[in-house]
């Protein structure tokens, strides 16, 4: 059963998306909240494996919100999903440097919010190829930071081949394929390089490869 927290300062929108949810069989709302103090609050108590999490609300923002559910050992298992009303910009950007697994606008089709959580449960980043375009293109304009150490040092050679993959947009499927080895060995590859990295999720290991310099655009 895939657990998730919905945090939203619009009641309406958390009562369609819980409405939506609960229908499914292996999806399960567990709380909710109005802000993201009372959202980290209830990441705390109920350990969810999902946290849809506005990005814009009183107290606390989705931003402060996720960094500090990043940062706690006891959370690791949540996996945070930022919702938006307008799409990929900074903000959401802010978001995944700090630790979202992706992101969501709000008037997504049911189909595809109940594929996100899903996929957000597993561990996968939600950066369709659109968005890794514009991920490159936001590193297009800005030079990378040269001199940073992000621990790419620590990688193996295959390990790198893999995030840069990842960073690509690849699925594990597709790395698998390139690097000529079974599916679960790509995962662990990928696995190991986010524990060397200290990256929660594949997210974070595409913005740690354009930002080292391992993948240009």
């Amino acid at each position: 059963m895939i657990r998730v927290l919905l945090v939203d300062d619009q009641p309406l929108l958390r009562i369609g998306f819980r409405a939506l949810l609960d229908l499914e069989d292996d999806i399960e709302v567990v709380a909710e909240a109005a802000d993201g103090e009372e959202g980290l609050a209830l990441a705390k108590e109920h350990l969810p494996d999902v946290a849809l999490i506005d990005i814009q609300m009183p107290v606390i923002d989705g931003i402060e919100a996720t960094r500090l559910i990043a940062a706690d050992p006891n959370l690791a298992r949540v996996h945070v999903v930022i919702l938006t009303n307008y799409g990929f910009d900074e903000y959401v950007l802010n978001a995944l440097r700090v630790g979202a697994a992706g992101f969501l606008v709000k008037d997504i089709v049911p189909e595809d919010l109940l594929h996100a959580v899903r996929v957000a449960a597993r561990g996968d980043a939600l950066l369709a190829p659109s968005i890794t375009r514009k991920l490159i293109n936001r590193y297009v304009s800005q030079p990378l930071r040269t001199g940073t150490d992000t621990g790419l040092k620590r990688l193996t050679t295959r390990e790198r081949e893999a995030v840069a993959m990842v960073a690509r947009g690849l699925s594990n499927d597709q790395i698998a394929d390139r690097m000529v080895i079974s599916p679960l060995t790509a995962k662990t590859h990928i696995n190991r390089a986010m524990t060397k990295l200290h990256a929660r999720d594949r997210a974070q290991l595409v913005v740690l490869a354009y930002e080292s310099g391992l993948v240009t655009p």
